[in-house]
């Protein structure tokens, strides 16, 4: 196993997080948390970890599929990579797609209040279930609403087997410079669409489509880049490229939390709502696309690095947080939104109780998010894994589940 899967898979968890404190930005603000400078400013962009998952995947299923894939397109191939992507995010996904309709009706049926849900429907519960509810211009979000990126993923995968014949020529072919230049010229597209105003969640004209494949496909170059910075045949970079990298992998989030904090100050990236509502939840100041090429540049620093931060995120809880990561994703919001049904039916508002009961709300998202991939996630995906032939297990989690060592130690491939 190469070494970076474990600061990589570490990262994994700090997307999550960050993108489940964006999701409480409401809260936070009764509570005070909103006001302390910096950190309300990295809350606010915290959706950017949506970013930082579309271009891992790019970065690891490049490295796992390249020489696998990329020689040529084989049906046998590309269909048992669609099986095991599948397996990956459906079983998670349907659960949750299943339990907020159930709640989204309970709600209604409690409170009696009847609020107005265009997507509660038969076509639209379809096109959750097959992951195309965000393809096209005007994506309509609904039920289980982080599952939007579910479904740019998913678009991704499909198109994976086309984009790595293209990944093996440059790998082969096409020297470094060129590739850093690849780079930048697949990121203009996103670069180009976060300087729009009048949109700050990037949703129309395509917008979801450029983050995912413009991110992914740049993960996936990042992913060429660090293979060429690597001895041949060796795993660890030459003592002064892992300088350089750990370098690199401090300076990357110290400019994004300065350009956050440039962001949160500059009034031309304020949104409508938040200049003229202080009652409303901050929503994200524009131009924080910007951002995204300095985390994807921070992943391939973090490839390199065998010190600091990379040594931190590959520790046993980092990594295991990361490996639960997608279920704290995909379920932290709905269980959000039953705790604060519940605040609200016991009229808790503010105060000291209001503190408590969040804090309480955010320790237990991540007890459900580890029963999640206990329950549900690990045991499909094991399943699924198995009918294909294919380890019940990836690599990094045979260091934190036992289950998973058993497995490892039992199984070829």
């Amino acid at each position: 196993m190469t070494v970076f899967i474990r600061q990589l898979t570490g990262i994994r968890f700090v997307a999550a997080t960050w993108v489940l404190f964006y999701h409480l930005q409401g809260p936070l603000t009764t509570i005070g948390i909103m006001s302390i400078p910096v950190l309300s400013d990295v809350i606010r962009v915290g959706r950017l970890g949506v970013d930082l998952f579309f271009a891992l995947s790019g970065f690891i299923l490049t490295y796992t599929y390249l020489n696998k894939m990329g020689p040529r397109l084989v049906a046998g191939v590309t269909l048992e990579f669609w099986w095991l992507r599948l397996a990956r995010i459906f079983p998670v996904h349907f659960v949750m797609l299943n339990v907020a309709g159930i709640a989204v009706i309970a709600q209604a049926w409690l409170t009696g209040v009847e609020k107005d849900r265009p997507w509660l429907n038969p076509v639209d519960y379809l096109r959750q279930l097959l992951l195309v509810q965000e393809w096209g211009p005007h994506p309509e979000r609904g039920w289980n609403v982080v599952a939007w990126s579910l479904s740019m993923e998913w678009l991704a995968y499909l198109i994976f087997p086309l984009l790595v014949l293209v990944l093996f020529l440059l790998h082969k072919r096409v020297p470094t410079g060129l590739l850093v230049v690849a780079w930048f010229v697949v990121l203009l597209p996103l670069l180009v669409r976060g300087a729009m105003t009048g949109d700050p969640y990037y949703t129309s004209g395509w917008g979801s489509i450029i983050r995912v494949l413009t991110e992914f496909t740049a993960g996936s170059i990042t992913y060429l880049i660090v293979a060429r910075l690597l001895p041949p045949g060796q795993s660890d970079p030459t003592p002064r490229v892992e300088r350089l990298a750990t370098t690199v992998s401090v300076l990357m989030p110290v400019l994004v939390i300065a350009a956050a904090v440039f962001l949160g100050r500059w009034s031309g990236a304020q949104t409508i709502e938040t200049l003229t509502d202080p009652e409303a939840e901050p929503l994200p100041p524009y131009f924080h696309l910007w951002l995204v090429p300095l985390l994807i540049a921070w992943i391939g620093a973090l490839a390199l690095s065998r010190r600091g931060q990379a040594r931190w995120l590959s520790t046993d809880a980092l990594v295991l947080g990361g490996v639960v990561s997608y279920s704290l994703y995909m379920t932290h919001l709905v269980w959000f939104g039953v705790c604060r049904a519940g605040m609200n039916v016991l009229g808790i508002e503010s105060g000291i109780l209001f503190t408590i009961a969040w804090s309480l709300a955010i320790a237990g998202s991540f007890v459900v998010a580890w029963l999640m991939w206990r329950i549900v996630e690990e045991p499909c995906r094991r399943f699924m894994r198995k009918a294909v032939g294919v380890r019940p297990v990836a690599p990094e989690e045979s260091t934190v589940d036992p289950d998973a060592k058993r497995d490892a130690a039992t199984t070829d491939r």
